[in-house]
């Protein structure tokens, strides 16, 4: 039998449903991890779902990292004013804002990347490995443009505070969360001297 004191600890870890929870830990077998792996599959697939759906609300946060010299605006949006409200939503905007500090993105995701720009890149990366076999140059093209991404879209990116997810996926866990669409809307990062 699964205890209410372990549904209630996998809840406030997790933020999932409390029948998500329990259903998670019957399905482990009881087995805590195995549960958190199960809402986060569960969570991904409850993201997928949502983000067709429009958000027209949100919050503008603005952050200025230590010492001045780096500021971010972000608009991050959310489909209804009580979440924009709420503060977990405004500490992820936060957050979010933080990572572009430090990373300085130039794209919300690959699909914002202009045609031409990703058609230079993929011929940079094929004149680097000219010379291998034709199976091979695909492969290796298709990983040097995964790192590209990875370093000008903010979406691909390593998140800063926890650099095993991206903030791609910190923003659909946070998605699965709450119940309802978020998307970056934009951003503009300036920095004094760069």
């Amino acid at each position: 039998m699964i205890s209410a004191k372990i549904v209630s600890e996998l809840r406030e870890q997790t933020g999932g449903g409390l029948l998500d929870c329990k259903r998670a830990l019957e399905e482990s077998g009881g087995n805590f991890e195995k549960a958190v792996e199960i809402l986060r599959k569960k969570g991904v697939a409850s993201a997928a779902k949502k983000a067709g759906r429009t958000a027209t609300e949100g919050i503008i946060e603005a952050y200025i990292h230590t010492g001045g010299r780096v500021g971010v605006l972000l608009q991050l949006n959310c489909e209804t004013d009580f979440v924009a409200k709420n503060d977990q939503f405004k500490a992820l905007a936060r957050d979010i804002a933080m990572h572009i500090a430090a990373t300085a993105p130039t794209y919300v995701q690959a699909e914002d990347i202009p045609a031409d720009v990703v058609a230079k890149e993929e011929a940079f990366a094929a004149e680097q490995v000219s010379g291998k076999p034709a199976h091979a140059i695909a492969a290796i093209v298709k990983g040097k443009m995964e790192k590209f991404y990875a370093s000008v879209c903010l979406l691909n990116q390593p998140f800063v505070k926890n650099p095993d997810t991206t903030v791609g996926e910190l923003v659909s866990g946070f998605i699965a969360r709450i119940g309802e669409n978020i998307r970056v809307g934009g951003f503009e990062r300036f920095q004094i001297g760069g």
